[in-house]
Order: structure tokens, then C-alpha cells, then sequence
């Protein structure tokens, strides 16, 4: 009977072979959820033997990793700023860039009962992160969380239902950017809008290319949906809001002119933990007393 030190070796292997970065840590993973134990479990376990119900079950992940399936959508979930979330093929796999843009805005200072909206919400995680951090804080607020995608927000609302919050604080909403989001002005906007030029999706990882695609193509340059999301954003911000975005490598520039021209102030464009611009970060004009 093969034992977990043998399959974890063997499914090590298939997978380097197969093209697949961090080989090891993806078996143990998968290991680890076929069996039900923490992934450090397994090595106080080399030794036990696996059946073959265990074993095909395992040689079903393997070959679906291997042929680039997300090792996300295969475990069902994804950790994201200390929250598990839901994951599968009907929203983005939140990205560590995301991570990071939602751990700048958890310190971000709101007045109390705050409205937030998350724009292309997908799975919900930025909105969710931020409802879940500002509870713990006894500091609630009000989230809409808006997709054009019905199955995203579907998703969205599972993960809603996992945090226990409830649907009196987190409104679901389809719609082509601001075009069916109602309940008046927000406080804080945050955005994570496909950017990634129309002709580059084929050379994608295969693994980002089982993202559903309207979560991925921005339009022919990349900017053409965050440019009429910015163009819209200053009708929907209360004043002394603010708005916060993710946005692709080399898009800057133009992103910031079009916030500038939407006559948003206090631009700042952020890097990322790797160098790369990545963020923008705008404000209304507080009105003059």
C-alpha cells in the first residue's frame, strides 16, 4: 500500500513534469484536503498507508492541476487577508496584489456607518474584507457589492453567508458599473476592474486563463473600463471620499491624467510589494464651506 512519503514524491514529480511551479507545496495541499488534515499533519504521518479510495480521489486533483486547473478551485477555497473565502470558476482567484490593496484599506479611516462599494466585486473578497475588519472593530458599515456577472455574485453571496454577515449589510447588486447601483453617495469606492488588454489573454498563464474571461479583458488597451469607471466616480462619492483601485503594470499614467480630468484630487499612484504601480488612490473635494 502506497504511503503518504511515496504519493507525496510521486505526485511531486508528475506535477514538476507537467510545468507546475511550487510542485511539492501544491501535492501537499492536495493530500492534505483529500484527507482532511492540516498540510503540517502530513509529515507527522509519512508513514500511513493511503487506500485506493483516497488514492484515486488524489490521482483526480493531480491530473487537473497538471493540465493547469487552479489549485484554488480544486481545494474549493482561498485564504485571503486571515478569512477563508470560497473559490471556484465563477470568479477571479483573488491575487496577492489584491491582498495587498485590501490591507492598506482595513486601515483606511471612515466615519461611522460608512457606505462602501466594491466595483467588479467577483467573489466578493475587498467588500467582505472590509465589512468583516470594520465589525470586529465595532465600527459597521454599509457594502454593496457590484458584478455585471450573476454566478460572481452568487458566489459572493456564499462567501457573505460564510462570514456571517448579513444581507441587511451587504447588498448584492448586478450591474455594468454604476449603471443598477442605487441607495445614493459612498464614502469609499474600491475597485478591482479587468485590465488586461483584449490581445494579451491568450498568452496568460493557463492557470489565470480558467478565470472567466469578462473578469480578465479590459478592453482593446486594457484602461477602456477603468477610464468610464473613473469618468463616473465623482457623481458617486460623497464629498471627502475616497477612491481606491488596482489597475495592470504600465497603466498608470493614464489612469491617473483621467482621474485628474473626472476632477478627483489628492492622486496617488502606490506600488506594489514587487515595484510595480499598482494602486490609485483619488479623493473628492471636500465642498467649501
Amino acid at each position: 500500500m502506497p504511503t503518504v512519503l511515496d504519493t507525496l514524491q510521486k505526485g511531486t514529480d508528475y506535477l514538476a513534469r507537467h510545468g507546475v511551479d511550487e510542485a511539492r507545496l501544491n501535492m501537499q495541499q492536495l493530500l492534505a484536503h483529500v484527507l482532511k488534515c492540516d498540510r503540517m499533519a502530513l509529515y507527522l504521518d509519512f508513514d500511513r498507508g493511503l487506500d485506493d479510495t483516497v488514492l484515486e480521489k488524489l490521482r483526480d486533483f493531480t491530473r487537473r492541476r497538471a493540465r493547469g486547473e487552479p489549485l484554488q478551485h480544486l481545494l474549493g477555497t482561498v485564504e485571503f487577508c486571515g478569512r477563508e473565502f470560497v473559490c471556484d470558476h465563477r470568479a477571479l482567484v483573488p491575487r496577492p496584489e489584491t491582498e495587498e490593496l485590501a490591507a492598506r484599506l482595513c486601515k483606511h479611516p471612515l466615519p461611522p456607518r460608512a457606505r462602501i462599494l466594491d466595483m467588479g466585486a467577483g467573489s466578493g473578497v475587498l467588500g467582505l474584507t472590509l465589512a468583516a475588519s470594520l465589525a470586529e472593530r465595532n465600527h459597521p458599515a454599509s457594502v454593496v457589492l457590484a458584478d455585471l456577472s450573476e454566478e460572481a455574485l452568487a458566489l459572493a453571496g456564499e462567501n457573505r453567508e460564510c462570514l456571517g454577515l448579513g444581507a441587511a449589510a451587504i447588498e448584492l447588486a448586478k450591474s455594468d458599473l454604476f449603471e443598477n447601483v442605487s441607495g445614493g453617495a459612498f464614502d469609499l469606492i474600491v475597485a478591482n476592474l479587468p485590465y488586461i488588454p483584449d490581445g494579451e489573454i491568450t498568452a496568460l498563464s493557463r492557470e489565470v486563463r480558467n478565470d472567466p474571461e469578462m473578469a480578465l479583458a479590459g478592453g482593446e488597451g486594457g484602461t477602456e473600463l477603468m477610464e468610464r469607471f473613473l469618468d463616473a466616480v465623482p457623481s458617486r462619492l460623497n464629498a471627502g471620499g475616497t477612491v481606491a483601485m488596482e489597475f495592470g503594470v504600465g497603466q498608470g499614467d493614464a489612469l491617473r491624467a483621467r482621474a485628474a480630468a473626472a476632477g478627483l484630487e489628492a492622486i496617488e499612484i502606490a506600488r506594489d510589494l514587487s515595484g510595480h504601480e499598482r494602486f490609485l488612490f483619488a479623493v473628492k473635494a471636500a465642498e467649501s464651506a
